[in-house]
């Protein structure tokens, strides 16, 4: 008696899922709940789990494979396990039938004795021509340029020898399918692009306030709270705050309407294998910093292992992105609809600057806001980002609220 083996119910937004990658292979001996496939759709990985212990008999679906919800992935058997069925393996008949089919498909190409002989003669296969007559066959004018291109190549490769070396090793190319993920991220950019105004503006912050206090209470808010404090939770913190200041940057446009939102729940961009993701913190205003640090690090871990739901990365008012981990010194982010704002934050950077006459040194990072010109003004954007800059260069603004 088999035990079948289906696609689970995909989210409701989910038409169907591409097979990433088999666990297992027929014959191998399953555990009950160990993972035998991965199903990747547009924003999530699903692992498919084994319902019941025994053998791998059958699948039905190779990787790259598309399913739906419900249908039959794989079959599994009672018993000990046992080689890949008979059916599976071509068997020796099949294959010398393939071989006379190749030899044969390979002489209809030059079917004039004429074309065989000249072959014949210089030691010729018809692999090496390509042929240019009806159905592909070679003609005894393919011969005669195959040849007379070869006698001429040496010449012309002594020609150009000097002035145009050979290539040293190989030169190889390797073509792959996008991953839904990769595909959905590509689909998502140019729909912003098409469908927004895009604009960014850009500013400087003195971060010096804010690793000062870092460094400070650093040790001791790791141990009260089990995480370390980092600066992505001053930078969320700030830029909940300037939200509440400049509402339209935390709204959305819905056809000829503008939906303003009275929560603030920040997409973080995450960077995984797959491509970028973007989880998202539920009302980060009422959150602490400690709250906020937790929540980053719980949503990037499940991110890189591919675990996030289609829930937790669906409704976000604002994005925050950071490609200063990776040495951005400077970068334009675009958009996540329909969302009508993202900050980009870029690498720490000691430059000199100018405080009351005197030129100091201080760790610098530039700041980017990419927003939708349709429903926010370069006022606006300006003031917000202003605003930003003011919040992280007086961190005590964001405890006093002013």
């Amino acid at each position: 008696m088999s035990i079948e083996v289906k696609v689970p119910v995909l989210p409701e937004s989910v038409a169907d899922a591409t097979i990433a990658a088999w666990h297992k292979k027929v014959g191998d001996k399953i555990t009950r709940d160990e993972n035998l496939v991965d199903l990747e759709t547009d924003k999530v990985v699903l692992e498919v789990p084994a319902p019941a212990d025994g053998v791998l008999t059958e699948i039905l679906f190779q990787t790259g494979a598309s399913v739906n919800s419900g249908q039959l992935l794989a079959k599994i058997g009672e018993g000990a396990a046992s080689t890949t069925p008979a059916a599976n393996k071509p068997s020796e008949h099949a294959e010398k039938e393939s071989e006379k089919e190749t030899v044969s498909a390979q002489e209809d190409k030059s079917t004039s004795p004429v074309v065989r002989r000249m072959m014949a003669e210089h030691n010729l296969s018809p692999s090496q021509i390509k042929g240019t007559g009806k159905e592909g066959r070679i003609t005894k004018e393919d011969v005669v340029s195959y040849i007379e291109s070869n006698r001429k190549q040496p010449e012309t490769v002594n020609q150009k020898e000097s002035a145009q070396p050979a290539p040293i090793g190989p030169r190889e190319e390797k073509r792959v399918p996008m991953t839904r993920l990769r595909a959905k991220i590509a689909e998502r950019l140019l729909q912003a692009q098409h469908n927004a105004a895009m604009l960014t503006t850009f500013n400087e912050v003195n971060l010096k306030a804010v690793m000062d206090l870092r460094n400070q209470y650093k040790d001791i808010f790791e141990k009260k709270h089990g995480v370390k404090l980092g600066f992505m939770s001053f930078f969320t913190k700030a830029v909940v705050e300037s939200l509440k200041r400049f509402p339209a940057v935390n709204a959305s446009i819905d056809g000829q309407d503008i939906v303003y939102h009275g929560f603030y729940d920040i997409g973080i961009a995450v960077s995984t294998e797959r491509g970028l993701v973007v989880p998202v913190l539920r009302d980060v205003d009422q959150m602490s910093l400690a709250e906020v640090e937790k929540s980053i690090g719980e949503a990037a871990a499940k991110a890189r292992q591919g675990k996030l739901s289609m829930e937790e990365m669906q409704g976000g008012t604002f994005t925050i992105t950071n490609g200063g981990v990776f040495g951005s010194l400077l970068a334009t982010p675009i958009i996540n609809p329909p969302q009508t704002g993202i900050l980009g934050m870029h690498k720490i950077e000691d430059r000199p600057v100018v405080e009351k006459g005197e030129i100091v040194i201080r760790p610098m990072m530039y700041i980017a806001l990419s927003y939708d010109h349709r429903l926010i003004d370069g006022k606006d954007s300006v003031q917000f980002l202003v605003s930003v800059k003011e919040l992280l260069e007086d961190p005590a603004r964001l405890i006093l609220n002013v």
